[in-house]
């Protein structure tokens, strides 16, 4: 004997998803209701209004240090305290100092102004920074001064801070090279001064008690804003550097060129480190 099993009915997927978006529209009704009855409602809309003003400020404070961040560049080291005895090559001079300056110009040839930093701390970790500022900066800086009727124009500024014990050095260069596309260059190189060792950016987030599944969203969402920005101008026919947020370069393992002022960590997404553009990204956290 065949026993013939009745068809199993197909889930409606749609009237299930309206059906758990119902409830959950009823447990937040619920749960303001809850607690306008607790605080009572102009306490409950005294607290809305105060964390929209805190997020709405977060955001306005955001934009003013990104819109301020060329003022960051004084070619020195801002005054700190540390109580951290720091071992000098010369004692003369403070922890990061003007190393190579030069202002120059010679027509149709270059122009010239730059003020490249040096650490001056007896460490093995200092050292090697040393030595990639010299290759990068440096050299490229004696390179233009050997250069005839290109056209160069080369800036080099720089500024470095002591927050907690960390020594953070930025170095930002600007490149023209005759009728090639502009360029700016930005490298970081952070020193933890109580226990003589380079700092990465995962390091600090997690020195800090940052979350760095919340900084690589908060990325992804801005670079992926930018991203659209530069798709509506594309449209409109600019030729701008385009953005991927789901590129690996945004994660903070990979993120290399961070700066900490003030209590806030700049990422810094300088596309002219590799590429021939002056376009950066700036995200602060």
């Amino acid at each position: 004997m065949n026993v013939v099993l009745p068809k199993k009915e197909k889930m409606n997927t749609k009237a299930v998803i309206l059906y758990v978006v119902s409830i959950l529209i009823c447990i937040l009704a619920t749960i303001v209701v809850a607690c306008s009855q607790y605080f009572g409602a102009d306490e409950l809309d005294q607290m809305i209004a105060a964390n929209t003003n805190k997020q709405v400020q977060e955001e306005v404070d955001e934009e003013l240090l990104v819109a301020g961040f060329d003022e960051l560049f004084t070619n020195q080291i801002e005054a700190y305290q540390s109580s951290v005895n720091i071992k000098k090559i010369d004692d003369s001079k403070d922890i990061i100092y003007p190393y190579y300056q030069k202002q120059e110009k010679r027509e149709n040839n270059y122009d010239l102004d730059i003020c490249i930093p040096f650490f001056n701390i007896d460490n093995e970790v200092v050292k090697k920074f040393n030595e990639a500022i010299e290759g990068d900066f440096v050299k490229k800086a004696e390179s233009v001064l050997e250069s005839e009727n290109n056209n160069v124009i080369y800036t080099v500024q720089y500024v470095a801070t002591v927050e907690d014990d960390i020594l953070s050095l930025m170095i930002r260069s600007n490149l023209k090279d005759g009728s090639s596309a502009q360029r700016v260059i930005i490298q970081t190189y952070h020193f933890d001064l109580k226990n003589d060792k380079e700092v990465t950016l995962e390091d600090l987030l997690n020195r800090k008690g940052i979350q760095i599944a919340d900084v690589e969203n908060k990325v992804k969402q801005q670079i992926a804003t930018e991203q659209k920005k530069v798709e509506d101008l594309k449209a409109l026919g600019y030729n701008i550097f385009e953005r991927n947020a789901e590129d690996e370069m945004y994660q903070v393992k990979n993120t290399e060129q961070f700066f900490i002022k003030d209590g806030n960590i700049y990422l810094i997404y300088a596309y002219g480190n590799e590429a021939l553009t002056s376009e950066l990204d700036l995200i602060i956290v």
